[in-house]
């Protein structure tokens, strides 16, 4: 099994040269956040909503519409069906999303949607509840291995999705043999996954820094481990599984898509004040405060990199056996 080569996607070196460019404002705009309040494409659509405000690249403000359901795959066919060609329309989207496409879960290829550009990538972390008796890493992993199936543990994906795929990564490195016997409850996000574990019913959630950063502030859960090359800058108290000596990383860039019907003109011009809007020192301080880590790929590059990436999530899930 190769699943820990996902270190040939690190995303912590990509940080792209400043261009500031202006662009004229566009009207009457929608974000959609395909999940609820509180979840990763959430905080992409409101948080990327109110800078857009700030800095005068949109007139009024940025409606943000919460629409829930298949990890992105209800957004996604609404939009191919009913609006594909909305130009003051753009959706949340993230390697989750990907992952799901690339793993024939959404009713539409990939190819469908215009992707307008990534803007920083969130962190994955394995974390319990504060009190729980797993204490550290170590004794997650070693608990997984003499029996997978003695722990329950979720995210926002479903069995084969991303949050699900870097758990088995953790788990595999660590020796579990079995991992389909690893027991796996799919959330509508992670604020919900934590909610769940809080009450009782799950013992361990795989997620992204981005979602649970509040119940992190207020020490309601623990996180084990950050899956990433380095310490998250606003919470470098907590470990990686690098620094543990567990060779797993798991980012999850945020990013926007269109409609595929859209025009080059309004593509290019979304294009353009998304790249301003992350040269801001709105958004800057807005990502690292919530944990991102600030990249930016835009318009052709963008395109060509979810194409690359949806390559490589089905490659990985061929080699964990999530498809054949």
């Amino acid at each position: 099994m190769t699943v820990r080569t996902l270190t040939s996607v690190k995303l912590g070196a990509v940080l792209a040269a400043a261009l500031t460019v202006t662009a004229a404002p566009a009207s009457a705009t929608e974000c959609i956040a395909p999940s609820n309040p509180g979840g990763g494409w959430d905080f992409t659509c409101r948080t990327i909503g109110r800078v857009l405000g700030e800095l005068g690249l949109v007139e009024g403000n940025v409606q943000v519409t919460n629409m829930p359901g298949g990890v992105g795959a209800v957004t996604f066919a609404m939009v191919a069906a009913e609006r594909p060609d909305d130009e003051d329309l753009i959706v949340a989207t993230s390697t989750v999303g990907v992952t799901q496409m690339a793993q024939g879960r959404y009713p539409a290829p990939l190819e469908t949607m215009r992707y307008l550009a990534m803007l920083g990538a969130d962190v994955g972390v394995i974390a319990v509840d504060n009190d729980s008796p797993i204490q550290s890493l170590a004794e997650l992993t070693a608990a997984i291995a003499a029996d997978p199936g003695s722990l329950v543990t979720g995210g926002s994906s479903g069995a084969g999705g991303w949050d699900h795929i870097r758990l088995l990564m953790v788990a595999d490195a660590t020796g579990t043999e079995d991992l389909s016997a690893i027991r796996w409850v799919q959330f509508d996000g992670g604020t919900d996954a934590v909610t769940q574990m809080m009450g009782g019913q799950i013992d361990v959630v795989s997620t992204d820094m981005g979602e649970i950063a509040g119940f992190v502030e207020s020490g309601d859960i623990r996180v084990l481990a950050a899956l990433s090359d380095d310490p998250i800058p606003a919470f470098p108290d907590i470990p990686t599984a690098i620094s543990q000596g567990v060779d797993v990383t798991g980012y999850n860039w945020r990013g926007l898509y269109t409609g595929g019907q859209v025009s080059d003109a309004a593509y290019d011009g979304w294009v353009e004040r998304l790249e301003t809007l992350y040269n801001s020192d709105n958004w800057q301080t807005a990502a690292t405060s919530a944990g991102l880590v600030p990249i930016w790929r835009g318009g052709a590059e963008f395109e060509a990199f979810v194409r690359d990436q949806a390559g490589i999530m089905e490659q990985i899930s061929r080699d964990i056996g999530i498809i054949q």
